[in-house]
């Protein structure tokens, strides 16, 4: 690049926000950290129209990178994602009019490969053909897929501006994983026993490499898989952590012991295998770990 451009993110001061910041100042671009907190660039809150637009005003903004997330722990209850799914409808709605404000070209939203919804899928791969925030879903989870599918068509349908979706897998990584370490370390995180489910991954500092190839890259209105190329069902990837590290081995549980904590439930009984052909051949992306294994010791390394 021979010259500078600005990038919004908001959710920069997130931990995948943070990974994000760095690729992309390492890429060259200038960050500008949009959120509520005092350490932003722009500080205001998304679900805030008037503070968002007044916070915005008299920027000049290339793209626009939608990362924000209210979650601070890992969800157990269908109402611990109330926040984020109106962040995901609301908050991005108002997003991209601040975009426009801006002179942005291009957003990027930070989607997931949820979306497709919460059930097994067998052995079926699931590509960017499947219908995205389908119905059919039981009303707690529809209303999580529905504002999924809501936050891509608000970005990648916006008038004047190039969109493009995301769809992360679970993520992992430097500044997610130590989480999961201290729990095993003080046998209070047991393993969901998988039978046969198995879910997608991606590691986090791959997952913010292809937020960066996306600035540049990709087909405006277009959605990518952003996923590893070994599904692992989420107890085994629990067992991964705990041998990487070297923690306690945790104890398996059956899946209906989850079902006081309905979401982590829901997801725990997920299974879908998801291809990331298209973000090879548009974006450029490849995941430089192929599996958690790999990025669990590089990691540990």
């Amino acid at each position: 690049m021979t010259d500078t451009k600005n990038v919004l993110l908001a959710g920069a001061s997130g931990v995948f926000g943070r990974h994000i910041a760095q690729e992309l100042t390492a890429a060259g671009f200038h960050v500008l950290g949009l959120g509520r907190g005092p350490g932003n660039s722009v500080v205001a809150d998304l679900m805030d129209r008037s503070e968002l637009l007044r916070a915005v005003d008299g920027l000049r903004i290339d793209t626009v990178v939608h990362a924000a997330t209210a979650l601070r722990h890992a969800p157990m209850k269908h109402a611990d994602m109330a926040a984020t799914d109106a962040l995901r409808t609301t908050g991005t709605a108002n997003l991209v009019e601040a975009a426009r404000i801006t002179g942005a070209r291009r957003m990027i939203a930070e989607s997931m490969v949820f979306g497709y919804g919460y059930r097994d899928m067998g052995e079926r791969i699931v590509t960017e053909d499947d219908a995205f925030g389908p119905a059919g879903q039981d009303r707690h989870s529809q209303r999580h897929v529905d504002a999924m599918r809501t936050k891509e068509e608000l970005i990648t349908g916006a008038d004047g501006v190039e969109g493009i979706a995301l769809r992360f897998g679970l993520f992992y990584g430097p500044g997610g994983t130590e989480a999961l370490v201290e729990l095993l370390n003080k046998r209070k995180l047991p393993a969901v026993a998988d039978r046969g489910r198995v879910l997608p991954w991606v590691e986090l500092t791959d997952a913010a490499r292809a937020v960066a190839l996306a600035v540049e890259g990709g087909r405006p209105g277009q959605a990518y898989n952003i996923v590893d190329d070994t599904p692992m069902g989420f107890g085994a990837h629990v067992h991964a952590v705990a041998a990487a590290f070297g923690t306690p081995t945790p104890m398996t549980v059956p899946a209906w012991l989850t079902r006081p904590m309905p979401y982590a439930h829901k997801m725990f009984t997920t299974s879908m295998r998801v291809s990331n052909a298209k973000a090879r051949a548009e974006l450029g992306w490849i995941p430089r770990h192929r599996d958690c294994a790999a990025g669990l010791a590089t990691m540990r390394a």
